[in-house]
This record gives C-alpha cells, sequence and structure tokens, in this order.
C-alpha cells in the first residue's frame, strides 16, 4: 500500500452511499474504475478472502496501492460518472472500446417550409427526421445525391420562403434536377409530396419509384429519346442498388441493434448490426481491449456502456447473446438518453435468436482475421528482424539506425538517419543533417561527419546528470545499416572506435542493377535469401533511408532557388524575402501576384512590389 494509505481505516470511512471507486497502483495510475450501489459493502469485497475473487480481480488487487471514490446520488449516476472516468483515464483492467467512431444520418429539415434533404454526423433534438445511422459516409452522400435527383430536391441555404424571388435560380435548375422553390416554380404542397416521396423512400418502399422510372424509360425509348432513356435507365440501377444494400430482417417494421461478441481471452471483438425499419441498413465491428477474465458479459456490458454513451441514436430494443449482470441499471440509463424506453433482450429461439448468432458469429470471424493479420505483421516486423540477427550471429536486434548521404555533385549535401524499432519505422527517431565540413561531392567524409555529429551528441546527453531517458541521441542502436559495402562499413566502425562505442555495423551491399544484394558484416559479404522477410526488411530500411535523405536535399534546394531568386530583385532583403514567402508559400504564387496583392504584404511598399513584380515579368 502507499505510504500514509491505512487500508483498514480507509475501509472504514467507505460510506453507505452509492459513486464510484477509483483504484490506484504504486505510481499514481488509474488501473480500474468500478460503481456501486453501496461503496461500503463494493470496495471492502476486494480486500477480504480471494477464494471468491475472479483472478482478474486478485491480479489487479496485488497491485492496488491506494483508492479514492466519489460519491453521488444515485445509481444512474454512478453509472454515467463510471462511463466518464473510463473514457478518461483508460484504466488497464476496465474493458475498453479501442475503436472510435461517429456514424452519418440522413436528416429531413420537415420542419422547414421547403425541407432539404442533409448529411449529419449529429441526431440533434430538433423537430428534424433523421434515418440511420450508416455504416458509410459515402453510401450516405451518394444516397443524398440520388434522392436530390430522383425527386428534385433543393441544395441550397437559402431561406425559403422568405427569400422567393430575390436572386436567380441555380445552376440546379438550368440542368433539370431542382425545381426552382426559390423563384415560386413549384408550390409548397408540390413540394411537400415529394418530400413525403424522399421519407418513403428512406422508409424501404422502392417499389413506386422503380414502377414510375420503368414507365418513363420505356416512353422515352418508343419516342427514340435515348439519352433521356439512359438516364432514367441509370437512376432505376442507383435505386436497385440502394435497395439491396437494406435487406429485411423483420415483418414488425421495428428498431433495433442486435449485438454479438467474441473473444480470445486477449482481445475481443463486438459486431451490431442497425435495423432500422425492419430493414439491415449496415452493421460494424468494434475492437475491445479485455483484462484477463473478462467474460463475454463483461465484454458487452462494457461496449453497452461506452458506445452508447457516445452515439447520438439509442433504438427502441437492443438484442444481446447473453444476459448481463447490471441489465437493469444499463436499462434505465438508456431509457434516460433516449428520452422513451429502451428494452435490452436477450432472445433464446427464433429469427431474433439467429440475428444474434449470425452477429456473433461475424465477431469470431473479425477476431480470426485480425489472429491472421497480427501473425503476419509479425513475420514482417520482429521475425523479421530476428532473421537479419540471426544472419549476423547477434542474440537480439530491437532498435536498428541506416544512414545515408544526399548531394547533386557535392552541392547542399545532406545526411539522413532512420529508425527501426521492432522491423517498424519509428520516425519519431529520425533525424537529418546539412553537411557542414565537407566541399564536393566525398560520401565517406560527408558520413564520417553524420555519424561523429550523431554518437558525440549521443554521448553528450548520456553524461546529462538529468536526461530523459530513450529521446534524442541518447539511446543508441544494437545495429548499424548503412547504405553500402566496405567502404561505409570502415567510416562508421572507425567513427564508433574514435569514440569508445561498440555497435554492430553491416552494410547493404547493392548489385549492378542498384538493388540489395546482401549484407557485408565482419569483412564478409552474407548472401541471403531475396524471398526472405529479413530480405525485405533490409530492403524497406535502405528505401527509408534513401526517401529521407532525398526529401530533405530537395527541400534545401528548392528553399536555395527560392532565396536566390529573391535576393536578387533590389529592396527585396530577408525580412521581405520572408514575409513574401510567409504570404504566399511558393514562388509560383508570388510570380502570379499582383502589384497591390505584393504591396499588401507585410513590410511592403509599393516600390519593392513593383520590383518585385518587374524581376517575373520584364
Amino acid at each position: 500500500m502507499k505510504e500514509g494509505f491505512d487500508l483498514q481505516e480507509e475501509l472504514k470511512k467507505l460510506p453507505d452511499k452509492p459513486g464510484c471507486y477509483l483504484m490506484h497502483d504504486e505510481n499514481d495510475v488509474i488501473i480500474y474504475v468500478g460503481k456501486a450501489v453501496v461503496l461500503k459493502n463494493r470496495v471492502r469485497q476486494y480486500f477480504q478472502s480471494s477464494r471468491n475473487l475472479s483472478p482478474k480481480i486478485v491480479h489487479m488487487v496485488s497491485h492496488i496501492a491506494w483508492f479514492e471514490y466519489i460519491v453521488v446520488n444515485s445509481e444512474l449516476e454512478a453509472l454515467v460518472l463510471e462511463s466518464n472516468l473510463i473514457k478518461r483515464y483508460h484504466p488497464h483492467y476496465n474493458t475498453m472500446l479501442t475503436d472510435d467512431k461517429t456514424y452519418p444520418f440522413i436528416k429531413v429539415t420537415v420542419q422547414e417550409k421547403y425541407p432539404r434533404v442533409l448529411f449529419s454526423r449529429d441526431m440533434k433534438h430538433d423537430r428534424s427526421r433523421y434515418f440511420g445511422p450508416y455504416t458509410s459516409a459515402w453510401a450516405v452522400k451518394s444516397t443524398i445525391g440520388l434522392l436530390c435527383r430522383l425527386y428534385k430536391i433543393r441544395t441550397c441555404t437559402r431561406n425559403l420562403p422568405q427569400d422567393i424571388g430575390k436572386e436567380r435560380p441555380c445552376i440546379n435548375y438550368e440542368i433539370g434536377i431542382c425545381q426552382a422553390p426559390c423563384q415560386g416554380y413549384i408550390s409548397e404542397e408540390d413540394y411537400r409530396q415529394q418530400i413525403r416521396k424522399v421519407i418513403a423512400f428512406l422508409n424501404g418502399h422502392y417499389d413506386e419509384i422503380l414502377n414510375s422510372l420503368t414507365e418513363q424509360m420505356n416512353k422515352a425509348s418508343e419516342e427514340l429519346r435515348y439519352e433521356d432513356a439512359a438516364s432514367y435507365r441509370d437512376l432505376i440501377r442507383d435505386v436497385k442498388q440502394v435497395a439491396q444494400k437494406q435487406k429485411i430482417t423483420s415483418d414488425d417494421g421495428e428498431n433495433r441493434d442486435v449485438i454479438g461478441a467474441a473473444s480470445t481471452g486477449r482481445a475481443a471483438v463486438v459486431q451490431i448490426f442497425f435495423i432500422r425499419g425492419g430493414r439491415m441498413i449496415g452493421r460494424d465491428h468494434f475492437r475491445m481491449a479485455v483484462a484477463e477474465g473478462d467474460t463475454i458479459a463483461d465484454i458487452v456490458s462494457g461496449f453497452l456502456k461506452q458506445y452508447y454513451g457516445g452515439t447520438p441514436y439509442i433504438p427502441h430494443y437492443i438484442l444481446l447473446q447473453s444476459e448481463i449482470g447490471d441489465r437493469e441499471i444499463i436499462e434505465r440509463w438508456l431509457t434516460s438518453r433516449r428520452g422513451k424506453q429502451v428494452i435490452l433482450q436477450t432472445p433464446q429461439r427464433g429469427q431474433k435468436e439467429r440475428l444474434v448468432s449470425l452477429a456473433e458469429e461475424n465477431a469470431r470471424m473479425v477476431l480470426v482475421k485480425d489472429a491472421d493479420r497480427e501473425k503476419r505483421e509479425q513475420q514482417m516486423t520482429t521475425g523479421a528482424q530476428r532473421e537479419v540477427a540471426g544472419w549476423l550471429g547477434l542474440k537480439e536486434v530491437h532498435r536498428v539506425e541506416a544512414y545515408d548521404i544526399s548531394n547533386t555533385d557535392g552541392v547542399q549535401s545532406v545526411g539522413s538517419m532512420v529508425v527501426f524499432t521492432d522491423g517498424r519505422p519509428d520516425k519519431n527517431e529520425y533525424r537529418k543533417f546539412r553537411i557542414q565540413t565537407v566541399k564536393g561531392p566525398d560520401d565517406y567524409k560527408s558520413m564520417k561527419e553524420v555519424l561523429t555529429r550523431r554518437f558525440t551528441r549521443g554521448l553528450a546527453e548520456q553524461n546529462q546528470e538529468k536526461k530523459e531517458l530513450g529521446t534524442g541521441f541518447s539511446r543508441f542502436p544494437d545495429l548499424i545499416l548503412m547504405d553500402g559495402g566496405r567502404g561505409q562499413v570502415n567510416v562508421a566502425l572507425e567513427v564508433l572506435d574514435s569514440l569508445g562505442i561498440t555497435i554492430p555495423v553491416a552494410g547493404m551491399v547493392k548489385d549492378d542493377h542498384h538493388n540489395t544484394r546482401g549484407l557485408y558484416y565482419h569483412n564478409v559479404e552474407i548472401p541471403i535469401d531475396r524471398h526472405s522477410e529479413g530480405f525485405k526488411l533490409i530492403t524497406r530500411v535502405q528505401d527509408e533511408a534513401h526517401r529521407f535523405a532525398i526529401t530533405y536535399h530537395r527541400q534545401l534546394r528548392a528553399r536555395s532557388e527560392t532565396d536566390s531568386v529573391l535576393d536578387s530583385i533590389p529592396g527585396i532583403g530577408p525580412a521581405r524575402r520572408k514575409a513574401l514567402m510567409r504570404a504566399f508559400q511558393d514562388i509560383r504564387r508570388i510570380r502570379e501576384a499582383s502589384e497591390e496583392e505584393l504591396a499588401a504584404v507585410d513590410g511592403m511598399n509599393a516600390a519593392a512590389a513593383k520590383n518585385v513584380w518587374n524581376a517575373f515579368h520584364a
């Protein structure tokens, strides 16, 4: 226990009230957040005999250094507070939702005189009609575009009917996809009839529009208006695509979310089906971080509290695959959030049970795919790095650094340092160097300067009395890879030896076609399997070092060219040059600017602006 924290005394002080408790470890990190109807009873249970505790709780209790609690007025308030605290602190022993997703809705502004059909990420408490949520923003935007073409719904933001006739109609009227209510060309009642058809479409009634479009297509074809017929054909195809995605799942027309979960003990996936008006409009899955011993009921309970604490829409029914311990309080909480009754159901037979089983099966499939992907990523990263270490006879390699030099005939020479940690690029650790002591294209001397500066700085940081371990240059690699063979390797070994540092150095040798051929190590070229993951990793490291150096070199060259152009203009010194680049970003925009635009830049005047304009247009 934490020094000064008397466990038995604190347990005696626990109140006989509802609230939340926060467990801290010895580093003062919150490792668990829970809620209780009676704090005194719930918290004491953790520190009684471990015989009645799950392995997860026993393990957690062994790490508790102290605890605190927050008193609230009701169990419902405790549940809301628990959800907020978990989102804020991400405790290790709580089941955590790792995906942060928001879903789009289709919003019909029925409260307006001339309603619009809009894309929305929020479901506000206004008088609009909302349809969704949908899992694809692209599908929502596509559907809205289709509805506007089918029913000629306005997309403008004009305030109607107040603004009728004030401005000319927009391009949508000209191309025939709006009936210009802004001009009064369609009555409010006729326009609302179109909106009623939109709502019917969104409720899944497609037959009327399909029949109408088919009749118009056939008529256009008979009258030899083939372009019009093709347009109707395309609309029919689009409507059928939308209809096909919304498969019927029940006949009662209810709104439901169907939830199924699967777990490996280390990770979990929750699958959710969105059923609106009896039709499945989409589905999605969420990954959960679970603690040892978490059951499916624990995972589903955690998901409900975290997911529905953030989503704007809560349906009447939520179907679950198993009973959860805090079902009643979660129902009360969801009902208070929705403003209408919410029911959690665990169906045992029939179509609803089959839906839940299908959701569970889909969750399990995602877990299998995740495991396969994780295995593949492990082979490409840590597995590949172990393979490289094995070729070199090294016991363990975690951090690899690679270096490269880039220049154009020795001008603006730069060096790059890229870092791969456990087979993955660690871009926060990348460093770049402007060569300061070498004139002309001498890669060996340039590399010697880069390595000397890198490791001299690293030694200095390590010798500081107060330093942050693992930041800057203070952390040394387990292996250095040089972009080249014997010459580059010898340069690196010379620098390391002069500084008293021992780090394995290997060269990435290329063939006549500039492709990686093997590794040069201890004066021997080691052939490697070009189909192996280790070879692919070496190629990625080499390409990344080259890319990083080239990118930096191009930036400096472009900056130099920019500076030289502006520096040659009378009246443009360093301050005005910086002001121009801040205002226009690049030379092309400066060249295209007018004298008035140039004169408007801070620090410029009419004479300086005229000089700049003349320099590009003389």
